[in-house]
């Protein structure tokens, strides 16, 4: 289930920047400037959407990375419990087998 969580919120961070990208250049393109201005604040706005972007993808790694070390912690508590419990019931089992000898 947390991989589809994941999925989709990489997918929602992808389509804000893609639809941020293609509305900001939609507006420099049809600004009235010369092509060499043009040109340069595409330039800028390129490295800031390709900065933003990368923080957002290092931020969804981080999020995606606590999730499998807490994913990785609840199965160690259910195999340790699951452990306590086989050797209550091999006890109980021995128990009853010896008195019932």
């Amino acid at each position: 289930m947390s991989d589809s969580g994941s999925s989709s919120g990489f997918a929602f961070i992808a389509g804000l920047v893609v639809g941020g990208a293609i509305g900001a250049l939609a507006g420099l393109l049809f600004a009235p400037e010369t092509g060499e201005e043009t040109r340069k604040k595409v330039t800028e706005k390129s490295k800031e959407w390709a900065d933003e972007f990368y923080n957002k993808f290092d931020d969804l790694k981080d999020s995606v990375t606590e999730v499998m070390e807490d994913v990785k912690k609840g199965a160690a508590e259910v195999m340790e419990d699951v452990k306590k419990g086989t050797v209550e019931v091999l006890d109980d089992v021995k128990k009853k087998t010896s008195t019932a000898k």
